[in-house]
């Protein structure tokens, strides 16, 4: 990938302190692109992938935010204008997983958190994106990937259900937002991980799940969190000025 077409080009990577995010924001940087690195509460963690991508000259801020919080995403946004200038691409990686349950045993509060977070914020962003980037409001265009997961094809059953028909609404976000502003120099993609080795696992109480799975994955292995940030940054970048409504599932042929 040409780190000379991306110089000067931003791009927002929300929940970008850890796992996916953090291989994206390091992976895009290297590549010349200067990040914002969004986070929630780990500022510690962000400020860490910030530091190793001015360490190896890069450029990098982290932005504190709630993607949940429409508030916080416009204030994020706003903050991004501010320091960082135009934004060329987004990456709406932030989400969330929760312990494994049937839908008989899943709560009010636990559905709330989970489709405010995977959904309504990436909406937000996504919104907001729009209305810097679009042509139609004075942009230069740009590209949003969406990190949606296999779920949203396998269903999870008896484990995340609410987590997979999260994943299946950014699935159709991608396709209708692609169609909607593809005549305006924006284009949106999504991947599809499985079975990727990072923290998202301990936070649903099963950090050893990847390595659980693994006889069930054709390729006999789980996948790596840079394997995921190589297809977004490709997405995202001018190496696919041509894809649009596309859909990488970056699985293992699971």
């Amino acid at each position: 990938m040409n780190r000379e077409n991306h110089l000067n080009k931003v791009v927002l990577v929300t929940g970008g302190s850890r796992g996916i995010g953090a291989a994206t924001a390091l992976l895009a940087a290297r590549t010349g692109w200067t990040v914002a690195v969004n986070y929630r509460k780990h500022a510690h963690a962000a400020q860490d992938v910030v530091r190793q991508i001015r360490d190896a000259g890069g450029s990098a801020v982290a932005i504190q935010g709630d993607v949940s919080v429409e508030a916080d995403v416009i204030t994020m946004f706003e903050t991004l204008d501010h320091e960082l200038g135009p934004l060329s691409a987004l990456v709406n990686n932030a989400g969330v997983v929760d312990h494994a349950a049937r839908v008989d045993q899943m709560l009010g509060e636990r559905l709330r958190r989970m489709f405010s977070i995977n959904v309504l914020g990436s909406f937000y962003c996504a919104r907001e994106a729009v209305r810097r980037m679009s042509t139609r409001h004075g942009g230069a265009g740009g590209s949003i990937v969406n990190v949606s997961s296999a779920a949203s094809r396998l269903g999870s059953p008896g484990e995340y259900v609410d987590y997979a028909a999260s994943k299946g609404a950014l699935d159709v976000l991608t396709i209708g937002l692609a169609k909607e502003v593809a005549a305006e120099g924006i284009r949106v993609n999504a991947v599809r991980p499985a079975f990727i080795d990072t923290e998202i696992h301990a936070s649903g109480g099963r950090p050893d799940r990847v390595h659980q799975l693994v006889p069930g994955i054709p390729m006999g292995r789980g996948g790596s969190a840079d394997e995921v940030a190589e297809a977004i940054v490709w997405l995202m970048s001018d190496a696919s000025p041509y894809t649009t409504m596309s859909f990488l599932d970056i699985s293992g042929a699971k």
